[in-house]
């Protein structure tokens, strides 16, 4: 298929699946976050794709306020000790920020290819 056959397809529904977001059914993915070279399926290079630290950042900001709310509600309310918070706290804290780091991070990518973002340039011209 050519660029015309290809409809644009919305970060939301290829980026959380791992999908390729020029044809909508290869993966993006070679490994848990590392990102293939190219699609198997169109052949889009995805050497475009740079989600840098921008997954790590929404994991962490999304992850931290309920485990941190969970564990000030154990240590304040329940009287647990520190360490049996602790011991329920870094679990949670390891699941909520390792799960959603790979649909994240396929979100941004993808967001960035149907938004055409690219590096920042300096315009000399002026």
């Amino acid at each position: 298929m050519t660029d015309d056959q290809y409809p644009p397809l919305p970060p939301m529904t290829t980026g959380p699946a791992g999908k390729c977001p020029h044809c909508g059914e290869g993966s993006i993915f070679n490994g848990f976050i590392t990102l293939k070279e190219r699609c198997d399926v169109c052949g889009l290079d995805l050497s475009f794709a740079d989600a840098a630290d921008g997954p790590a950042f929404f994991v962490m900001l999304i992850a931290s306020v309920p485990v941190l709310g969970f564990a000030l509600w154990m240590t304040l309310s329940v009287g647990a000790a520190y360490w049996l918070t602790a011991l329920l706290t870094l679990p949670l804290l390891v699941l909520f920020c390792v799960l959603p780091l790979r649909p994240i991070k396929g979100w941004l990518v993808s967001s960035q290819y149907f938004h055409k973002a690219e590096q920042g340039r300096l315009d000399h011209e002026h």
